[in-house]
């Protein structure tokens, strides 16, 4: 049995607070104004630091905190009774985790870093009481939730196309935007994740995702060396989502019209 190491909730060793964080236009504190930051960060438990590997979270653990990813990259997935993992999603510094799982005691799924990374940890209760007292909070923290459920309708609409071009195009442009709205480079960036787990992720075998990348490599469309990648045509990685969904709109309206 593989042994799981869960992070403890002791090591804090960035201290820097989220008036200074550079991901705080991204995260929390962007909700909240200068006259309660300080109260913000109170209850807001900053710079865990977790190795490559280690969990911060299991499925069916009792829920209490969700986590702000400070750097580095997360991944959750969940794990069915046969044991069969299925990635359900990956996280870049400012985005939320454990969101899912508010509504429910326990958590829906497990999250595990996949590199070197720090995360902010937000105690729920805490979190609750002080929304209570700050509108602009609750209602930018139901603004994540609706985000979260959105982004889990579009994973649904993307695996149920047949296309495995557009879904790892899907899936290079969503990293291309989410990189450059943290001030990156959304054109030249480094994979944080094997390419197992996006073949997890997208619903491919492994050889197929690597049979498209060699692909869009082949046609100019990207540069990939080991997991640093390179997009050379960002408009042709547009123009393969808008093609494969013209065509399945398509096939749609024909199985209607033969009905």
């Amino acid at each position: 049995m593989e042994s799981k190491h869960i992070a403890t909730s002791s090591p804090f060793s960035l201290h820097r607070g989220c008036h200074e964080c550079n991901l705080s236009k991204l995260c929390i504190p962007i909700a909240v104004g200068a006259e309660d930051i300080d109260r913000l960060e109170e209850i807001i438990r900053q710079g865990k630091m977790l190795n490559r590997g280690e969990y911060i979270f299991e499925q069916h653990t009792p829920f209490r905190s969700c986590f702000a990813v400070r750097s580095g990259a997360i991944k959750t997935f969940t794990v069915s009774e046969e044991g069969e993992e299925q990635v359900t999603g990956f996280y870049l510094p400012g985005e939320i985790i454990g969101l899912d799982s508010v509504s429910m005691e326990k958590y829906s799924c497990s999250a595990v870093a996949l590199e070197r990374t720090s995360v902010c940890e937000i105690p729920l209760e805490k979190f609750e009481d002080l929304a209570s007292d700050i509108p602009s909070l609750q209602h930018h923290f139901f603004s994540l939730m609706s985000k979260e459920i959105q982004e889990s309708r579009q994973l649904t609409m993307l695996l149920s196309k047949n296309s495995a071009e557009e879904r790892i195009a899907s899936l290079l442009l969503s990293l291309s935007t989410r990189f450059s709205r943290r001030r990156l480079s959304g054109t030249n960036f480094r994979l944080p994740m094997p390419r197992s787990d996006i073949g997890n992720y997208l619903g491919l075998a492994v050889e197929t995702v690597s049979r498209v990348i060699t692909r869009f490599q082949n046609n100019g469309i990207i540069k990939v060396q080991g997991r640093e990648v390179q997009i050379l045509q960002l408009d042709e990685l547009q123009k393969i989502l808008r093609h494969d969904t013209k065509c399945l709109e398509q096939q749609k309206e024909s199985a209607l019209n033969a009905r």
